[in-house]
């Protein structure tokens, strides 16, 4: 099983606190890797890290193979981004940003109209997708950049709280649809407040508390012979 992310001694200071500190883990193809941790525990600073959008002090990232400090166009061509909170061209229609991220990454046009109308009908957004973004509400606009995401077919998915302001039919198609993503040989890495959707999600578990890695492995091995939340706030208590 090849690897697709792998993260070595990661850290990311702001001033003189560290966000990041001396942070590893390694994703494979096939994983679906939950990242979950309090708020300001440096999840999302380890997500952007992993991106390209944050420099870092030390450490390296590899993605699929490439360096991200020494061939990050490489290495952005096989990941997808999701922040938590999407900033998207709202003087665009639904249909145009979609066809700008699809040039973007050189998808051709049938294969994007058939990507396109698969997921729009799944997350139910179709009727919509020939309206001003401005208009949209914060789930359709939700709903749109997931499209977005998914639309190359990215080799690493890397989503910050996916399933903040979805309703509870397109939560439940986007775990499908990153499922089925992970089944074909991609892999997500995505953080998340919501234990029990980390629970029955994914296959592999990591814990961020100030900036460190304090658990990671297999959810099972994780978890041990409790729930998430029980395992998590013990590992919590005990650093």
């Amino acid at each position: 099983m090849s690897e697709i992310l792998r993260i070595e001694h990661l850290t990311k200071t702001y001033g003189t606190k560290k966000a990041v500190d001396d942070l590893s883990l390694s994703i494979n193809e096939g994983d679906l890797f939950g990242f979950i941790g309090h708020n300001g525990a440096g999840k999302t600073t380890t997500l952007r890290s992993a991106v390209g959008i944050l420099d870092f002090e030390q450490g390296s990232i590899i993605v699929n193979g490439h360096s991200l400090l020494d061939e990050p166009l490489a290495c952005k061509q096989v990941i997808a981004y999701l922040p938590d909170n999407p900033d998207i061209y709202e003087y665009l229609t639904g249909i145009q940003y979609l066809s700008f991220i699809a040039d973007i990454f050189g998808v051709g046009k049938i294969e994007r109209e058939t990507q396109i109308a698969e997921y729009a009908r799944r997350l139910e957004i179709t009727s919509n997708l020939g309206d001003i973004i401005g208009s949209y509400s914060h789930g359709m606009k939700q709903k749109l950049a997931l499209i977005s995401a998914f639309l190359h077919k990215p080799r690493l998915l890397v989503l910050d709280e996916p399933f903040v302001g979805l309703d509870p039919s397109a939560a439940f198609q986007l775990k499908e649809m990153m499922k089925e993503m992970c089944d074909k040989g991609g892999a997500i890495f995505f953080s998340t407040h919501v234990l029990d959707v980390a629970e029955k999600l994914c296959s592999r578990i990591g814990i961020i508390k100030g900036g460190r890695l304090i658990a990671c492995g297999n959810t099972e091995d994780v978890r041990g012979d409790s729930s998430l939340e029980d395992a998590y706030l013990e590992v919590l208590d005990n650093e």
